[in-house]
Order: structure tokens, then sequence, then C-alpha cells
């Protein structure tokens, strides 16, 4: 099947052609036509799939043949499509992607997030803009400051819903929603299938269409996942060492926190090793220039905490490195997502120690699956090395998590942390007034 034969416009098809893709994916042989027919979807597919394609090409589609474009230099032009993501770099992925395969229509788009001056994109929005990519605290503001008209929204589309959820940004996302008419097209697109998911699509959705291509949470078949266990106080040397003898020169490696991340950076950098950290305490700027190098290929290793997991799309990445393992086992597929995208092999090695055993058996427990353990030579774990609490990341990497005392199991059962963690309108346990607010999570600058 090519993209022809799914009905698409023939603009979009060139587009997609230059870009040297000719035949869709699973997700988006299901999905395109779906769309297509105008109801709402609820589609779940693992990250790496083809999931923004699957939902941009058939958006693009719909604009460009309803008849309702406007001439490219008229400024009445009102935002018929919304995207909300939950990151920035996810929001600056899902637009670009909507200008690469709309570059033969007569539709323009623009993307706000926060970290960033909010006037230059009040003219933006003041020139008419088509489609409209979003992260729902800077929306929010311009909600606010009234710079922003979502009246004429026609397809709304929730990318990574799942991860909004983790995020805290339901509230966000329920304000939104009761801006907007009531008569649209509903898209929720969403790594995983979670209940939470399936809650709020049931609040959202009017009679959709569901596609599930991959069974809940399953890790994508060509990525060889394996583990090395370690002494904690000898991640840092194990991983120089996998570096230069395996002679990696592309690593995304994830730590559980921003501290974590940054200094990792500085020890790796003794021992020459290029590296720049990303996460939500770096300004925008730095964010941006730390992923424009990795991608370049002039930076050696990105060291990232769980907020990049899902706006880092890089083909052919090599290598993923688990320095701590996630705090959440879904965030283990999201990170190791990273790498074996569009049909590329890919390699994901976690560093293990003693401390993080109940972690690693709830993510072999979540993927279904042993992950196979070797220990690098030179590295052999102390045997009679006992378990210490684990200093998870202070103010949450943006799920609104609080720190967890001792090794009870995190995101789980009461007392090991937070409860009914993303349940749209169930704050987590502990939080003030039913959780941090919209602002506390934006001033961490995540997904803002």
């Amino acid at each position: 099947m090519s993209f022809s034969d799914l009905g698409l416009a023939e603009g979009i098809v060139r587009a997609v052609t230059e870009q040297g893709y000719t035949q869709p994916t699973p997700i988006q042989t299901q999905a395109i036509p779906a769309v297509l027919n105008g109801g709402d979807l609820l589609a779940g597919a693992q990250t790496g799939t083809g999931k923004t394609a699957g939902f941009t090409l058939p958006m693009l589609h719909r604009l460009s043949t309803s008849g309702k474009q406007h001439a490219n230099n008229t400024s009445a032009r009102a935002i018929r499509a919304l995207v909300l993501t939950p990151t920035r770099e996810l929001a600056a992925q899902v637009e670009e992607s909507v200008r690469i395969y709309g570059k033969y229509l007569k539709l323009n788009s623009a993307v706000i997030f926060g970290g960033v001056g909010i006037n230059p994109q009040i003219k933006l929005l003041q020139h008419g803009v088509d489609i409209l990519v979003a992260t729902p605290g800077r929306l929010l503001d311009h909600m606010q400051q009234g710079t922003v008209n979502l009246d004429n929204i026609e397809i709304l589309v929730l990318d990574e819903a799942d991860r909004m959820l983790d995020m805290g940004f339901i509230r966000d996302i329920r304000k939104v929603l009761a801006a907007l008419p009531p008569k649209r097209q509903n898209l929720l697109f969403s790594a995983t299938f979670s209940d939470e998911i399936k809650a709020l699509a049931d609040g959202l959705l009017d009679s959709p269409a569901t596609i599930e291509v991959a069974r809940r949470n399953s890790t994508v078949e060509v990525i060889e996942q394996k583990i090395h266990p370690v002494d904690r106080d000898r991640k840092h040397p194990l991983l120089a060492h996998l570096i230069k003898s395996n002679d990696w020169s592309q690593v995304l490696v994830f730590t559980r926190t921003k501290h974590g991340a940054n200094r990792l950076v500085e020890q790796l950098g003794k021992d020459g090793i290029s590296g720049m950290a990303i996460h939500g305490n770096k300004s925008q700027t730095a964010r941006t220039k730390a992923l424009s190098e990795f991608k370049e290929g002039k930076l050696q290793v990105l060291v990232a905490t769980d907020i990049a997991a899902r706006g880092i799309d890089i083909d052919q990445l090599p290598h993923v490195v688990n320095y701590d393992l996630p705090n959440v086992p879904e965030d283990y597929v999201h990170r190791i997502g990273r790498t074996g995208r569009a049909g590329a092999t890919g390699e994901a090695v976690s560093l293990v120690c003693v401390d993080e055993h109940v972690m690693l058996r709830d993510i072999e427990k979540l993927i279904k699956r042993k992950l196979p353990s070797e220990v690098v030579p030179g590295f052999e774990p102390d045997p009679n090395a006992k378990p210490q609490p684990i200093q998870l990341r202070s103010q949450g990497h943006g799920g609104g998590r609080r720190p967890q005392q001792g090794n009870a199991r995190p995101g789980g059962k009461p007392g090991g942390g937070q409860t009914g963690r993303g349940m749209p309108g169930k704050p987590p346990a502990g939080t003030a007034a039913g959780g941090r607010s919209a602002a506390q999570h934006r001033s961490g600058g995540r997904g803002r």
C-alpha cells in the first residue's frame, strides 16, 4: 500500500515522497482512513512508529479540501486545527512535520510554547494561522490575554495524551476543551493505552474508532535490550568505559534527576567525552542548542531527564542508556523508544545497581519479558551490597509526583509515592489543593 492509495491529496503525497517515505506504517495505514472519515479516533501505538504523520497527513488533507482555505496573504485566517503536546520539544517537532508535509498546500501553521517570549507569538497569531501546535500552559496564557481565538476549531489532536496526564495537565486541558466549539473532530493519540487514557477518551470522544497497533506497553522489537549490573558508585566509570571501548559516537543517556544529569555531564567531560544536559531547569535556548548539536552529530552524549523522552526524534539513533532506571515503569518504554525508530535497529542498555532491583522487576512485569543481564568485566557488583533508599527527583520532572521514601514501588501503592497517578481529575496524593498548579508546573519549564 502507498500513501496515494489511502486517498491523500496529491500535494501531500508529493511532500511525503520527497522525505523518502513510500509506504505507510501500520498506525498510518489504519489511522489515516479513520481521520479522513471525519469521526473521532482513539489511537495507541508504540513510540517511533510514525504516529505524528498518522494524524498530520489526514488533518492536512481535510483542511485543504474543505473549501475553507484562505489566500496566503490574508489575515482573516481562523485557527481550524489545534494540536496539544506535553513538551516544547515535541510541539516543535510536530509543527515541523506539519510544515514539511503541507509545503504544497495553502495552509500555514505556528507553534507556541513557554520558555520564550510571548510577544513574537502574539504577532504570529495576529497574522492568522490555520494549524496551531501548542503546549497547554502557554496556550492558556494566550487565552487569558485574549490573543488566541479557538472559536473555529474543526479538529483537535491530543498528542502523547498519556504523557500530558502524567505531567498533571488534565486541568489545563479541560480549560482548553471548554473554550472549543462542541462540534469538532477529536483525535487522541497515545504511546500507551492505559486505563486513565481510556477514561479521558470516554469523556472526550464521540463513538470513536479505536486503533491499537501493538500490545499494551510493548517495547519495539528491533531494540536490543540488556542490563549491566553495577555498584551505584561505579555507574559513571562503567558508562565512560562502554562509550570508549565500543566507540559509541551518539548516545542518549537518561538520568533520574536534573542534578544528576548536570553532574554526569561534568564527569564525562573530565573523561574527554563531550556531553550536554537537557532538562526542565535549562532555558529553551540551551535545550534547543543541545538537541540540535546532538542531532547533527556534533555532540557525543546528550544527558536527559524524562521530560525529553517524548520530544527527541532522531533517525538512526543507535544507543540509549538508562544511567538510572526511571521511577515509573512506563517511562522505560518511552525512553528506549528514542532508538529503533522508523524500522532501524537500536540498543538500549540499563545500568542497574542494587537499589533499583524493585524498579527493574516492575519494568519487566510491564513489558512482559525478563531483560538479559551481562556483567562487564572489571565492573562486577558487590554481592553483599545492601539497597539504600533512592533519592528521587525533587519537584518532579513534570508529573506532580512526590519524592518517595524508601524502596517502595514508585507510582503505585499507597505509601509508595502517589496514588491514582494520572487519573483525570484525581490529583496525586499529598499535593496542595489537588496537585501542583498549572503555574507551578509551568514555572519548572515542563510543557510550557
